[in-house]
C-alpha cells in the first residue's frame, strides 16, 4: 500500500467513519442480543436522529459559516409528509419498503421548503439570517399546526406506523453513515473547497468566479433534506407527534451540539449529539440536581473548547498521534535489539 492510499485510510475523516461503523456495530450487537438496558435501547433512535441533525447544521454553520435557526422546522416538515405516506401506504407496504420510501419523500418535501426558506434568506448574513430562519421556522410549526391532515393543534396520530427501536436501528444506522460520508466527501471536493472559500471570505470568492448563491442554496437544501429524513424516522418511533415540539428551542439545542462538537468537525457533532442527549437520561436518578450538572457540564465543555491549551492536547492525544507514537516506540525497540 503506497503514502498516498495510507493517508486516506487513516485520515481524520477515515478514522470518524471506522468509529461510527464499530459503535453501530457494537449496539446492534448489544441490543439484538439482548444485552443493552431497556432505557438505552429507547434512546438510540433518538440519539441516531440528533447525530444526523447535527451533521447536517454543521454543514450550514461550520462549512458555509452561515447561522441558522430553523433546522427544527425542515425536520417537521419532512416527519409529517413522511409520516402521512407511511400511513397511506402501512396496509399495502412492509416496514423494510415503506420506511425508505417515506423517507426519501420527507427529505424531498424538507428540501423545497429548504430552497423556498433559503432563497431569499440566505441574501442574509449573520444575526439577520438568524432571525430570519428563526422566524420562518416557528411559520412552518404554526402552518403545520392548524393543518387538519396533520391532526391539528393534537397531533399526527402514527399508531398505525409506531415501530420498535429494535425495529428501526438498521434505518437510523444507515442514515447516519450516508449523512456523515456525505458530510466528509463534501469537505474534500471540489464543492467543499469553493463553500469554504465563501466562508472565509465572499468577495475573494465572487471574483474568482464562484457561484455564491448557488452554492448556498445547495448547502441549505442539502441539510434541510437530512433533516427532513431523520425526522421521518423520528416520527415511526413516537405514537403521537405534535408540531409545538419542534420549535425554536428544538433548533438551538441542535446548534448547542454543533458548537460544541465543533464547527465543521464531523466527529465532534457525532460525540457531542450521543453526549448530549444520553446525559440528560443517565442524569435522572439525580432528578433534583440534574438539569443543574447537565448546566454545569456545558459550561465547563464551552470553556474547554475555547481553551488553546486543551486543543493542543488533543491534538497530542489524536488516534493518528497515538499510531505514530508507537509505531515510533516499535521501531526504536528493534534498533535497539539490532544494537
Amino acid at each position: 500500500m503506497n503514502n498516498s492510499l495510507k493517508k486516506k485510510f487513516m485520515s481524520r475523516d477515515a478514522v470518524t467513519l471506522y468509529l461510527v461503523v464499530v459503535l453501530f456495530v457494537a449496539v446492534a450487537v448489544m441490543m439484538y442480543t439482548g444485552n443493552l438496558s431497556r432505557q438505552i435501547t429507547n434512546m438510540t433512535v433518538s440519539v441516531g436522529c440528533y447525530i444526523v441533525l447535527a451533521v447536517s447544521l454543521n454543514l450550514v454553520v461550520g462549512l458555509l459559516g452561515e447561522l441558522s435557526l430553523g433546522h427544527a422546522g425542515f425536520m417537521s416538515v419532512g416527519l409529517f409528509s413522511g409520516c402521512l405516506v407511511s400511513i397511506a401506504l402501512n396496509d399495502v407496504l412492509p416496514l423494510v419498503i415503506r420506511l425508505p420510501i417515506s423517507m426519501v419523500v420527507g427529505g424531498a418535501a424538507a428540501a423545497v421548503v429548504g430552497f423556498l426558506v433559503g432563497l431569499p434568506a440566505l441574501r442574509l448574513r449573520g444575526d439577520y439570517l438568524a432571525i430570519v430562519t428563526l422566524g420562518c421556522g416557528e411559520i412552518i410549526k404554526n402552518v403545520i399546526t392548524n393543518l387538519k391532515i396533520t391532526g391539528g393543534a393534537l397531533g399526527l396520530n402514527t399508531r398505525s406506523i409506531y415501530s420498535r427501536p429494535i425495529q428501526l436501528l438498521p434505518y437510523v444506522g444507515v442514515l447516519v453513515l450516508i449523512t456523515v460520508v456525505v458530510m466528509m466527501n463534501l469537505k474534500q471536493s471540489r464543492h467543499g473547497r469553493a463553500i469554504t472559500a465563501i466562508r472565509d471570505n465572499r468577495i475573494a470568492a465572487e471574483a474568482t468566479g464562484i457561484n455564491v448563491t448557488y452554492y448556498k442554496l445547495m448547502v441549505f437544501v442539502l441539510a434541510a433534506f437530512f433533516a427532513g429524513m431523520a425526522g421521518v424516522v423520528y416520527g415511526h418511533a413516537l405514537a403521537n407527534v405534535k408540531a409545538v415540539t419542534f420549535d425554536y428551542n428544538m433548533s438551538i439545542e441542535i446548534l448547542v451540539i454543533v458548537v460544541l462538537g465543533g464547527m465543521g468537525s464531523v466527529r465532534g457533532s457525532v460525540i457531542a449529539a450521543i453526549l448530549l442527549q444520553a446525559l440528560p437520561e443517565l442524569l435522572r436518578e439525580f432528578s433534583d440536581y440534574r438539569m443543574l450538572l447537565y448546566s454545569i457540564l456545558l459550561i465547563v465543555i464551552m470553556l474547554l473548547n475555547s481553551s488553546p491549551k486543551f486543543a493542543e492536547l488533543k491534538g497530542r492525544w489524536s488516534i493518528k498521534n497515538v499510531i505514530a507514537h508507537f509505531k515510533k516506540n516499535k521501531s526504536g525497540v528493534a534498533a535497539g535489539k539490532e544494537a
